[in-house]
């Protein structure tokens, strides 16, 4: 599932047409193994259209372990309202944070472009982000200094791009799409355990110095800290149907990850190399009938870095939504442009030939 949001400044427009042109190299293809129909059906054929609100955030957590003190910079994000469909396991969504949606913005402002891809095709889980965040303040510090809770840090930028890619091994009879996407419909209770790699890269800095002077001492404060990382990972998740029509899907993996952080200190670049435990998380819960459903989920991934100078830091990243989907057959109008959208038409013939057998 592709997540765009659209913004006022035309570099967010200059980024949108890329985003779509890569939806037709990442969108995901079919699985030849047959899915079991006693516990879900798929609605591949139908459109599955929705109009959503969501809000997506990346933050930076900074512990200092010499001083016993925590910060969580926060962007300063809109909630957001959107529409969007899904046809053929491909799903595009638009969205924008409106004025009356958004009516006090709270400390600072932010630019950011946040794309994230969850992708769900029938054995495999795909998570795709790209970051761009710039305009952060202090929304949480554990310490009654004053000043420095709600510091707004307008020259605060953050970049990050990964991918996390997993096998699920009893996608006959779990589909996530009909927990997050809603085209498919999960009949019966089913888990399955989840294996594969993830990898990460990122950084984050400031003009002037990242922290307090009142809180740290400039030979231990820094302007910038960065990572990159990758490694394998292993998680379950679980669908609980009831009452035919509800669910809740739970999703958790672990992950162990080797990689390189560092910190710009006053004296200099400091590296480390290090393994770092992560997680990755999901919540989904609602109703999924015939033709509508109405839902609530949550994403969110926390990446850690290796503890440079005693300083241990993580990027956090989530998104929550709300979503309420109606589902219709297309018409013969609309389905001859529907059917320009569909994966088959763009793959070799021998692949096309497998996933008629």
């Amino acid at each position: 599932m592709f997540s765009i949001f659209l913004r006022s400044s035309p570099f967010y427009y200059i980024c949108f047409f890329p985003v779509l042109l890569g939806i037709f190299f990442l969108c995901p293809i079919r699985n030849v193994v047959a899915q079991d129909s006693t516990y879900y059906v798929d609605y591949k054929d139908q459109l599955t259209t929705r109009i959503y609100t969501s809000r997506k955030y990346t933050s930076i957590v900074v512990n200092d372990r010499v001083n016993d003190y925590r910060w969580r910079f926060e962007p300063n994000t809109t909630l957001n309202l959107g529409v969007g469909a899904t046809y053929n396991d491909l799903t595009l969504n638009l969205a924008v944070g409106f004025g009356f949606m958004n009516p006090d913005r709270g400390t600072g402002e932010t630019q950011w472009l946040d794309l994230q891809a969850h992708m769900y095709p029938k054995n495999f889980v795909i998570d795709l982000f790209g970051q761009f965040y710039r305009g952060y303040y202090v929304q949480n510090f554990n310490s009654d200094i004053p000043g420095i809770i709600g510091a707004v840090y307008p020259d605060l930028r953050l970049r990050m791009l990964g991918g996390n890619f997993q096998y699920l091994f009893s996608g006959d009879k779990l589909s996530l799409k009909a927990a997050f996407l809603q085209s498919a419909w999960q009949k019966k209770s089913a888990g399955s355990f989840l294996a594969g790699f993830e990898i990460y890269g990122g950084w984050a800095n400031n003009d002037g110095l990242m922290l307090s002077q009142e809180a740290v001492p400039i030979n231990r404060n820094f302007s910038g800290l960065g990572f990159f990382q990758l490694g394998p990972n292993a998680g379950y998740v679980h669908t609980l149907v009831f009452w035919k029509r509800f669910f809740i899907t739970g999703m958790v993996s672990a992950n162990l990850d080797l990689g390189r952080s560092f910190l710009d200190l006053e004296r200099g670049r400091e590296y480390l190399w290090g393994i770092q435990p992560n997680y990755f998380g999901r919540g989904f819960i609602g109703y999924n009938g015939p033709k509508w459903s109405l839902n609530a989920n949550y994403v969110r991934s926390y990446v850690r870095f290796s503890k440079v100078e005693d300083f241990n830091s993580a990027f956090v990243t989530g998104n929550y939504r709300i979503n309420f989907v109606y589902r219709f057959q297309p018409g013969p109008k609309l389905q001859k442009y529907l059917d320009y959208v569909d994966p088959e038409k763009y793959l070799p013939i021998i692949r096309k030939q497998k996933n008629k057998n």
